[in-house]
């Protein structure tokens, strides 16, 4: 029987756990960004939250990023852009929701896997957490991810990742560049940590921790508008000649 995909919310001593799913690597579609970017605005709401876990379901890979099988099917500007604005959307929920948001990645992050991981206020991850900006590699580009991933990590190692896209870079690296704060050896040990902090944060003021996550997101106010810019880039180089032969190749594999 075929896994099905999902995003849900679980709530437990006032800690919201937002998980998103997709049998294919955690791959994200569209309707699954839609709900995720939903869920966390939902979150960011309720009274009975007072901070967020961010995770995926499975063992394995944290998020391989784009849905190959949607990008293969765009075949006009308004989809691709539609698509690319979903991940546009769920970094913008991230940035403006007013709870602090923990951020777990047990496995690998491709792509818009590592916007995800970069739009969290403090981001957990095990030795395995590997990550890649694959985009140029299919003829696109880190376009609606990059502020997020830039902001973490700074201008270089983001430019070194957008330009060497089939090289994965170890979770140590990205810890040393700012992306993730805490690497553990086993996601038990991991969740072990995010629980600890999060039980610290339900203690602490919300007034205090909405005014600190506000203060760190200072300069970013345009974001809706860049991000929706962003989407039109890509929702334009995924129509390409370039990126269709790629994607095609992807289709007869």
């Amino acid at each position: 029987m075929s896994e099905t995909a999902y995003v849900k919310t679980e709530v437990s001593e006032s800690i919201g756990t937002i998980t998103f799913f997709h049998p294919s690597h955690n791959s994200l579609p569209g309707n699954i960004l839609r709900e995720l970017a939903e869920a966390i605005q939902a979150a960011g709401k309720n009274e009975e939250i007072r901070v967020i876990v961010l995770r995926s379901g499975g063992e394995r890979t944290f998020c391989a990023g784009a849905s190959f099988n949607e990008l293969i099917g765009i075949e006009d500007f308004e989809t691709g852009k539609a698509f690319f604005m979903g991940f546009a959307r769920v970094i913008n929920a991230c940035r403006t929701c007013p709870k602090i948001i923990l951020g777990r990645v047990q496995g690998k992050a491709v792509g818009g896997g590592v916007g995800v991981a970069a739009a969290v206020d403090y981001c957990f991850a095990t030795k395995f957490a590997e990550v890649k900006l694959s985009e140029l590699a299919v003829g696109i580009g880190p376009f609606v991810v990059g502020p997020a991933v830039q902001r973490k990590v700074g201008t270089s190692a983001f430019s070194q990742m957008a330009i060497n896209a089939t090289t994965f870079y170890s979770a140590e690296w990205a810890r040393s560049k700012g992306l993730y704060m805490d690497i553990f050896d086993s996601a038990a040990e991991m969740d072990a940590a995010i629980f600890d902090l999060a039980r610290t944060l339900v203690d602490s003021n919300p007034e205090a921790q909405s005014l600190i996550k506000k203060v760190s997101w200072e300069g970013t106010d345009h974001w809706d508008e860049l991000l929706e810019q962003r989407a039109e880039m890509s929702g334009r180089l995924v129509l390409s000649d370039y990126t269709k032969t790629v994607l095609a190749k992807y289709r007869q594999g």
